[in-house]
């Protein structure tokens, strides 16, 4: 008959297997600081700041937190992966939906279509992006792409720039 204490001691064995495995495999995990010393504000356009906290090449993720001062926006895009944010501070809209993201709120958005971000008072929101994002014209043609190959080149650029070290520590 199988004990409880039976069952503990294979599902310890089971753990430790596991453990065992992500020690052997996987990346170390990762902390980044608050501190802008580790990861500083970089310029995207007029108004608007990135503070990149990780990027991963292997799923074509970045995630960042946008700091949008005071007035700003960030031109028509589109996502050709899927978005995530919460809203840190402040609030922010697409020009082309009826919501506006406040201070807590959580968006998601699925790839594929277009819009214009802004906020009229400032904002910062923590946004996790898979894939590229196509810059769009007033006509709707791409005339850049965001990818995370163009979010590392932007932070190490900046960095590099202006004497700041480059933090490895988001790299995964």
């Amino acid at each position: 008959m199988t004990t409880i204490d039976d069952v503990h001691s294979i599902y310890l064995a089971s753990e430790s297997k596991v453990d065992q495995a992500r020690d052997r495999f996987a990346l170390t995990e990762g902390y980044i600081s608050s501190d802008e010393a580790v990861s500083p504000w970089v310029p995207l356009n007029e108004g608007v700041w990135l503070r990149y906290v990780t990027f991963d090449v292997r799923s074509s993720t970045c995630a960042n937190v946008m700091w949008v001062r005071e007035e700003g926006s960030v031109g028509r895009h589109r996502h050709r992966g899927p978005v995530a944010g919460i809203t840190l501070e402040g609030s922010w809209r697409y020009l082309e939906y009826d919501w506006v993201a406040k201070a807590g709120d959580y968006i998601r958005e699925s790839p594929g279509r277009s819009h214009t971000l802004y906020s009229d008072t400032g904002m910062k929101t923590l946004f996790t992006l898979n894939g590229a994002v196509e810059m769009l014209d007033d006509i709707g043609r791409v005339f850049e792409v965001l990818d995370v190959f163009w979010f590392i080149n932007h932070y190490t650029s900046y960095c590099e720039e202006n004497g700041i070290p480059i933090n490895n520590e988001l790299f995964l």
